[in-house]
């Protein structure tokens, strides 16, 4: 955990001065060190692109205050990402009394604390300020289209001529988690209206079945893109299926316990972006209430 050191306050000026002076100086640290940190372990888990919020409980009562961490990784295991105001654009959670932002300080480790101030359905939503990842070889970016079912971007990289040299990707992600006081059944979901954002149209929390989602794309549905649903405890026993024309799939998720759905749209990158291509990132995770499998 990355930690803000505390600091006592005095009467005097030139101790206030000094105090306000180490503060400063303190929270500069935290941030290097959570730079520091970005480079070693969430540049290089770029390659494994799942980002999840898992907060410390899906199901708490109304009055708790629920720490909430962020991952970077692969099959529900990743490297944790601190609290860090310049990482993202918008980190919030809504309920029936509106919406307000996660507080945390720099460097914290769970990353920010969401307060239950209601029952029924919150939802904490986090987007990404956007990032960029290079690929040495055409031959290596299209073995990671190929793998996270993007084909349709290997067409537009092969027309026209081959790509030489480095391909950049320029990226952002687009987290939600549902947390629920209670049975209610509605509502399923709330719409963010993040650039991207997978919906569920049926909450996990009421009842059994098979639940249906529906993927927005700048508030559109999009057609044609590959979702994937998967269990905590069961992580390589993965879902699949494209979107419809009007952006839905559905999956049978049976299993009790924490899931994560996961979902890519990719695209020419805008002219003067340093960049070729760039993707966005789309999770929603929820618990399916009833224990473990």
């Amino acid at each position: 955990m990355l930690e803000l050191l505390p600091v006592q306050l005095s009467a005097s000026p030139h101790a206030a001065m000094f105090s306000q002076k180490h503060r400063q100086s303190t929270v500069k640290k935290a941030r290097r060190r959570a730079t520091l940190f970005y480079f070693v372990c969430f540049v290089p888990a770029v390659q494994a692109h799942d980002f999840w919020i898992e907060p410390e409980s899906f199901r708490p009562a109304v009055g708790q205050k629920v720490p909430v961490h962020l991952y970077v990784g692969m099959d529900f295991k990743g490297e944790p990402a601190p609290y860090i105001p310049e990482w993202f654009e918008r980190y919030v959670y809504v309920n029936a009394q509106g919406e307000k932002p996660v507080s945390g300080l720099p460097g914290d480790d769970p990353a920010g604390t969401v307060p239950i101030t209601a029952a029924g359905l919150t939802v904490i939503g986090y987007r990404s300020a956007k990032f960029s990842v290079s690929f040495d070889t055409a031959e290596e970016f299209e073995k990671y289209l190929i793998k996270e079912g993007l084909e349709r971007n290997l067409a537009l990289l092969n027309k026209g001529k081959p790509s030489q040299g480095k391909i950049t990707e320029n990226y952002s992600r687009c987290a939600k988690a549902l947390v629920m006081n209670g049975t209610a059944a509605t509502p399923a979901d709330r719409v963010l209206g993040f650039r991207i954002e997978l919906v569920a149209e049926k909450s996990p929390y009421a009842g059994n079945g098979p639940i249906p989602f529906r993927l927005l794309y700048e508030n559109r549905p999009l057609a044609g893109a590959l979702v994937v649903a998967f269990n905590k405890a069961a992580p390589l026993d993965k879902l699949k299926a494209r979107t419809d024309q009007e952006g839905r799939v559905t999956f049978d998720i049976k299993p009790h316990g924490t899931w994560l759905v996961t979902a890519v749209h990719m695209i020419p990158a805008p002219s003067g972006s340093e960049a070729q291509w760039e993707s966005i990132w789309a999770s929603l995770s929820f618990e399916r209430p009833g224990g473990k499998p």
